[in-house]
């Protein structure tokens, strides 16, 4: 059985230590045969820094690492290039000097591989302009340019906007270059997290294509369902596979879904166990401050709508929430539309997988909404026994751990929508199955919870919500649950259904009414 290539992104040692190697050269193939210049933008621990060092190895010629490879008959490798490598993935930087440094470090290393100098190393901008042109004149061949994690300077001082500008300003230099020294380039890559647009970041480098809504490329990272089964089968033997899916699969970019290889890797190291592995490689702190600054409503990444446009329309000065939640890979594409026969598409965000909506809305509840860090056991005892009073008093006890400030600085607190958020995020966090929003040809159900009892009975509760005047409810969360029947989509003679109204007071930042019912069969 061979090894997994856990924490290991170079091509090299995945074919020496016998690892586990999914074949990612027919993209390459693709990706040489329609052009040279390209960008890929891609969430965390999704494999771009392995690409990087493949098409590295590929255009340095190392025909032994190709061997058994779909791409190992189709290239010359009589020709070798000469390959400038640019990663800003290790550390953090601080400031626009600490960037400097980097810079002129990784230049260096470049000189030193390829033997050549350059004229004035104090200037990052000249010094990359010399090493591709010395190097093309050295070697007698236009260089490769790989540039890995190109944005990772901005993305660290996201929540800093000047530093974060200063950062862009400061690479937006270093990548002017490439389109300035184009005669001497063979072939240019770059890749990241973020997708800034071309004007900010990328000004004048308009022979860059973007592949990262290009379907034929939606797959260049990650793994497909049929690669999973094919390279790790003898590894996933006796797994529940349709959950597997569940769990890990459903990123997309527009084409075939995929997985992400660090939860796979570490979710057959770990002995097959359903945690959160992704996602817990990276706080996202970020959105806690975004939210904290703006309104709005959780329940809407269900099935959030988006142009072409915005998936694109980033800067540091422009940070929309949605924009950043899909290129950190928090919301995926689950359908392209075409409102208008020659127009630009739309596309309808959710999360990819249960990953991460449960340890998404888990990281906000407790970090955003509200102070609640309680166990959760009692809640699913009172789901078990149906036990209504139990769930009213733990809803309760979780709006009463409200933050404060959630109360005075976010004017949303006095809407449902905040309350309606709260539930929405707590039940997500449960691991259950949560619906918001869901369309019946009476209105949308604000909350539809699903979930089947040990003894197979399934159960479905569908929860509305309404904000009251005064510190008692009066009824008009259930009324209106009857009156537009919610219930009608669930009667399949196979659910039993649960009605609960809950009210809420801006006076009293609590529940002010809680009734529930069965729908009788």
């Amino acid at each position: 059985m061979k090894k997994l290539p856990i924490g290991i992104s170079t091509l090299q040692k995945i074919i020496e230590d016998d690892s586990v190697y999914v074949d990612k050269t027919p993209y390459i193939q693709e990706l040489m045969k329609n052009g040279d210049y390209y960008f890929l933008s891609r969430p965390r621990r999704f494999g771009k820094s392995l690409l990087v060092d493949t098409l590295y190895q590929l255009f340095a010629g190392n025909e032994r690492l190709f061997r058994g490879l779909h791409i190992h008959p189709h290239w010359d490798w009589a020709v070798q290039y000469p390959v400038i490598s640019l990663s800003f993935g290790s550390g953090q930087l601080a400031n626009r000097a600490e960037l400097e440094r980097r810079i002129r470090h990784i230049l260096r290393v470049n000189q030193e591989r390829l033997g050549v100098q350059c004229e004035d190393h104090e200037d990052v901008t000249s010094c990359f302009s010399d090493l591709i042109r010395h190097t093309q004149a050295k070697y007698g061949r236009n260089v490769v340019v790989l540039v890995d994690e190109y944005d990772k300077p901005i993305l660290d001082n996201i929540t800093k906007p000047d530093v974060a500008a200063e950062m862009r300003d400061g690479l937006r230099n270093l990548y002017s270059v490439i389109k300035d020294n184009d005669a001497h380039i063979r072939f240019a890559f770059l890749t990241g997290v973020s997708k800034f647009s071309k004007v900010s970041l990328f000004s004048g480098l308009n022979n860059l294509e973007d592949i990262t809504l290009d379907p034929r490329y939606s797959a260049l990272c990650g793994y497909t369902q049929a690669e999973l089964e094919q390279h790790f089968a003898e590894h996933l033997q006796g797994a529940d596979m349709p959950l597997v899916q569940a769990w890990y699969n459903g990123y997309s970019w527009g084409g075939e879904s995929v997985y992400n290889p660090f939860d796979v890797l570490l979710f057959i190291s770990k002995g097959k166990r359903f945690l959160p592995y992704w996602f817990e490689t990276a706080t996202p702190s970020f959105l806690v401050d975004i939210l904290r600054k703006r309104q709005f409503y959780l329940p809407d990444l269900e099935a959030l709508r988006m142009d072409y446009k915005a998936l694109g329309d980033f800067d540091v000065d422009r940070i929309h929430l949605e924009t950043l939640l899909f290129q950190t890979g928090y919301l995926t594409i689950k359908e392209e539309r075409l409102p208008f026969a020659g127009g630009l598409p739309e596309y309808i965000l959710s999360y990819p997988n249960n990953e991460v909506r449960y340890s998404l809305m888990s990281y906000l509840l407790e970090n955003y909404l509200t102070d609640d860090r309680q166990e959760r056991g009692s809640v699913y005892d009172a789901f078990l026994a149906n036990d209504f009073a139990a769930l009213e008093r733990r809803f309760r006890t979780l709006f009463d751990g409200i933050a404060h400030q959630n109360y005075t600085k976010n004017s949303m607190a006095e809407h449902e929508g905040y309350y309606a958020s709260v539930v929405y995020a707590f039940l997500c966090s449960l691991s259950l199955d949560t619906r918001a929003e869901e369309s019946s040809n009476k209105g949308r159900v604000d909350i539809a919870l699903r979930f089947t009892l040990p003894d197979g009975q399934k159960q479905v509760y569908i929860f509305e919500f309404k904000m009251v005047d005064g510190i008692a409810g009066d009824g008009s969360a259930m009324a209106q649950i009857k009156a537009k029947d919610y219930a009608a989509p669930y009667r399949d003679g196979q659910h039993r259904i649960f009605l609960i109204g809950m009210e809420f007071s801006a006076q009293v930042r609590n529940l002010v009414g809680f009734e529930w019912e069965l729908v009788p069969q």
